[in-house]
């Protein structure tokens, strides 16, 4: 019979902490450990194994429902390859998109870093990007009147100075409101 081990000893092995293996054997990932007389959890070359199993598919991203799709295929003696490398190739696939998306916000994030002046002025071109398509916000302030923001250019172009509209001034407006509200100044 293999030695049996506490929790702490486990998770050393296994290369996991205490906590994840509790929060697998809640989940149902690990089946719950046999226990001592004394109530502690004890386990064995098996359980470390399992822990070990489920440290190596996290750390390649897969779900927690695909290493338990994973960890029945692994214990199923009546398994294929075949049925195994299509869960993996169903999270490469997932893999893949999730890098397709990551590249669009990288090169997104990019220009509007390139576009800001990053100095000491308030007005900032990252700032404003990211208001663009935001939704005209209702002016819940009755008596509040909208200051007039347009320089001489800006009136030419029939926009608020800095390319802002009303809405995103508006908008702007509320924020500040929100914060001085939060804030309690």
């Amino acid at each position: 019979m293999s030695t049996l081990m506490n929790i702490g000893d486990a998770a050393k092995a296994a290369g996991v902490s205490a906590k994840m293996i509790r929060h697998y054997e809640q989940t149902g990932l690990l089946p719950e450990a046999e226990r001592s007389e004394s109530g502690y959890r004890k386990y064995g070359e098996r359980e470390v194994s399992v822990l070990r199993f489920i440290r190596q598919s996290r750390r390649l991203g897969f779900s927690m429902a695909q290493i338990a799709e994973l960890i029945g295929r692994w214990g199923d003696t009546g398994r294929t390859s075949r049925q195994v490398k299509a869960i993996a190739e169903r999270h490469l696939a997932d893999l893949e998109e999730k890098l397709r998306e990551i590249v669009e916000m990288k090169t997104a994030l990019e220009q509007l870093v390139s576009v800001c002046a990053g100095d000491d002025h308030a007005h900032c071109a990252i700032l404003d990007n990211l208001a663009t398509d935001s939704p005209s916000v209702p002016n819940h302030n009755a008596s509040f009147v909208k200051p007039n923001r347009r320089s001489e250019k800006g009136k030419k172009a029939g926009v608020a100075s800095g390319g802002l509209s009303a809405s995103h001034l508006d908008l702007m407006t509320w924020m500040r409101g929100v914060h001085i509200h939060r804030t309690g100044h």
